[in-house]
């Protein structure tokens, strides 16, 4: 995932240096240690060296900042190896400044990455206690974590039995059975060319989008969700047999000392489009009863997560194949509620735009075109600014390809709304 913040004027660097050194004594100053055994569970360990700034020379256009953005999604990251974060800086030619933290998401969530960034700005000390990588002999880790998985044996169990119970419900799905088999396949030429799924930045008054909520009848993570249902509407996807846009809601899980790394889980709704730019009364009320559903019914995968361990390669690729192939194709719309007062000021001071949002690495023309349509929202408000960021990823195969198409239309659903926005 990505943060990024913009000032209107240069940057304090030793500001940023103390945010990037508090940063690394927090939850996000961590990595991924592998376990010597096959199926052991792997491990927090520190990160005793994280990336330095990486300040950039030139100055770039202002009209590419969205294009530095993007690129700076790109640059190797690994929760493994590290570094599982970094922080990158850029002067614009107007003038501005702008600043990307793109950090693992096996590192941490974006809830979670709110937290760590809070904490380092306000110098909270965090100790977490993890040892340093390869802090244990082999037989030390071998002993260690056959404990561990022998210890862990009776959920291991419990999961097995649920995953024998959940492979046989697949079995009889025969309509994701068919819509599996309906994927176009990879393009026949270019297939292993990188891409960057187009992405915008939008900003927003935040009096007026309270505002507006207000005049609507709802809430103001309903009137994301209903952002969300025009622009998919007007991107044109299809959501199987479903008339109204069927999409996630992101919903937090985290709690105080809390240091998972992914602390999220999601609620299905359908949202009717066609109505939302005048009453947002339905939406109000569908996404409170899938949030009441949700939370009166268990999350069968959570008893899978003991056979981490054990799952192999080709059993991973057979879950993402089967996510890929979701007929409903839903839409995905992330709330982060209000940042906080601390987490705008990443030099010491107020920064004039802030956003998150979620990222890929090494995706390929041939994954695209074959997951097909995708449409992704992250809002995040911030009291302070009196701004909402609205950042959008989006892609429709021969239709939505790139950012200005992608902008085009996101302009078209704000003027809906009768909202006015910034937009990169």
């Amino acid at each position: 995932m990505q943060v990024g913040w913009v000032y209107h004027h240069p940057v304090d660097i030793e500001g940023l240096e103390r945010f990037r050194d508090k940063l690394g004594q927090g939850m996000m100053g961590r990595l991924i240690e592998r376990s010597p055994l096959p199926f052991g569970r792997w491990r927090w360990v520190s990160d005793p060296n994280p990336a330095p700034l990486d300040i950039a020379e030139a100055v770039r256009p202002r009209d590419e900042l969205g294009d530095w953005f993007d690129e700076r999604t790109q640059l190797p990251i690994d929760p493994e190896s590290g570094p599982g974060w970094r922080i990158s800086v850029v002067r614009l030619s107007d003038g501005s400044t702008a600043i990307s933290l793109v950090l693992s998401h096996y590192v941490i969530d974006g809830i979670g990455a709110a937290v760590a960034v809070t904490q380092a700005l306000l110098d909270l000390p965090v100790d977490l206690g993890y040892p340093p990588p390869r802090s244990r002999s082999r037989l030390q880790a071998l002993v260690q974590d056959a404990r561990g998985t022998a210890r862990d044996a009776p959920d291991t169990v419990r999961a097995f039995l649920a995953a024998v119970k959940e492979a046989r419900r697949r079995q009889q799905d025969v309509v994701h059975s068919q819509a599996q088999a309906s994927l176009p396949g990879p393009p026949t030429s270019g297939a292993d060319d990188l891409m960057i799924v187009p992405n915008i930045w939008i900003r927003i008054r935040l009096d007026e989008w309270n505002a507006l909520a207000e005049t609507l009848g709802g809430t103001v993570s309903a009137l994301a969700a209903a952002f969300t249902a025009r622009l998919d509407r007007h991107m044109g996807r299809t959501h199987g047999d479903a008339d109204n846009v069927r999409m996630l809601l992101t919903v937090n899980t985290r709690t105080m000392d809390d240091a998972r790394a992914i602390a999220v889980s999601f609620v299905r709704v359908g949202i009717d489009p066609e109505c939302v730019t005048a009453d947002l009364t339905p939406a109000r009320a569908a996404i409170k009863q899938a949030l009441k559903d949700a939370k009166d019914t268990p999350d069968e995968s959570a008893e899978l997560v003991a056979l981490t361990p054990f799952t192999p390669k080709r059993a991973w690729k057979h879950l993402m194949d089967y996510a890929v192939s979701d007929p409903e194709q839903p839409a995905v719309c992330s709330s982060l509620g209000d940042t906080g007062p601390a987490a705008s000021r990443p030099d010491g001071t107020l920064s004039d735009g802030m956003f998150a949002r979620g990222a890929s690495q090494n995706v390929t023309r041939g994954w695209l075109e074959r997951a097909g349509s995708q449409l992704h929202v992250f809002v995040g408000t911030s009291m302070e600014m009196n701004q909402v960021g609205v950042c959008v990823r989006g892609y429709q195969p021969g239709a939505v390809t790139t950012r200005s198409q992608l902008r085009e239309l996101a302009e078209r659903a704000l003027t809906e709304f009768g909202l006015a926005g910034e937009i990169d």
